[in-house]
């Protein structure tokens, strides 16, 4: 595979951030643009569609974050027990992602990544693609109905109390093994309910995919993604027995605090049938 002139760019930030471990430039379309020189083809092709698969995914979720004028999606972030992995614009229709190890200096990273986007501007562009979530966000009524739409989800008090208790927090979405919503916090319609378990499915899929990426081991184990836009976060993390929970919170908000207090939940959402099965307002 050939992966252009740009693959001894982006070998720039393994070279100068310790603990760095990979990084490959990628259009839209998962089509490899550059890739650093210790990943085979396959490496290249498998995290390419991964990373093509997820930035599409993740914009896919912006609104359940919150209805802002300004839903740009920002970055997605992978964790492993053995490593992370990194995702962000690198221009129009390109993208950049790299792994490094657990304690990479994420900072550091971060300032690379971003660096190597403006050294290489127009070269990382690719041809213009509209896709859902590239499209213009409209802040109208209808769109917040549409997603209150269907009938209430079976509220989980646990969950509701989680979110409540930490400012900023927004939703919180606990889905079964099978991808399925289980029970939510309050103000979840079945629409979004649907729309984000379905969407939480294939990031949990693409997310595994990348964990020889990370840390070069196919069972690492996943611990969250989450997904930063520019008026809020929304993240999904394990929630035992195969079941998950998704999340959003204002950008604002400590999300750390958040995920603790999640889980601390977690004990009664696994006991009871709520990551099992469970109840709908509808039925």
């Amino acid at each position: 595979m050939s992966t252009g002139d740009l693959s001894w760019m982006v070998q720039d930030i393994v070279d100068n951030v310790p603990r760095a471990r990979h990084a490959v430039v990628l259009s839209a379309d998962g089509i490899p643009r550059g890739s650093t020189d210790d990943l085979t083809g396959q490496d290249v092709r498998t995290i390419s569609a991964a990373m093509a698969g997820m930035q599409s995914l993740s914009r896919a979720t912006a609104h359940f974050a919150g209805l802002a004028q300004d839903r740009q999606w920002i970055q997605t972030v992978i964790e492993f027990q053995h490593g992370w992995v990194f995702l962000i614009g690198a221009g129009q229709g390109a993208y950049l992602a790299a792994a490094a190890e657990p304690d990479v200096d994420m900072e550091q990273l971060s300032f690379r990544m971003n660096r190597l986007v403006s050294r290489l501007g127009n070269n990382l562009t690719a041809p213009p693609r509209v896709t859902a979530g590239d499209a213009p966000q409209t802040l109208d009524r209808a769109s917040a109905l549409r997603d209150a739409e269907g009938g209430a989800v079976f509220l989980l008090a646990e969950l509701d109390k989680a979110v409540a208790s930490v400012p900023g927090a927004v939703h919180a979405l606990l889905l079964g093994a099978d991808g399925l919503p289980r029970g939510a916090s309050a103000g979840i319609g079945r629409n979004l309910a649907d729309t984000i378990s379905a969407a939480m499915t294939g990031i949990h899929a693409y997310s595994r995919a990348t964990a020889p990426f990370a840390g070069g081991q196919q069972d690492d184990e996943w611990l969250q993604t989450v997904i930063e836009f520019e008026h809020g976060w929304v993240f999904l993390i394990a929630a035992g027995e195969g079941a998950f929970l998704a999340a959003a919170a204002e950008h604002s908000c400590d999300i750390e605090e958040f995920t603790e207090r999640l889980g601390d939940t977690m004990p009664a959402l696994t006991a009871g049938s709520g990551a099992s099965g469970g109840r709908t307002g509808d039925e």
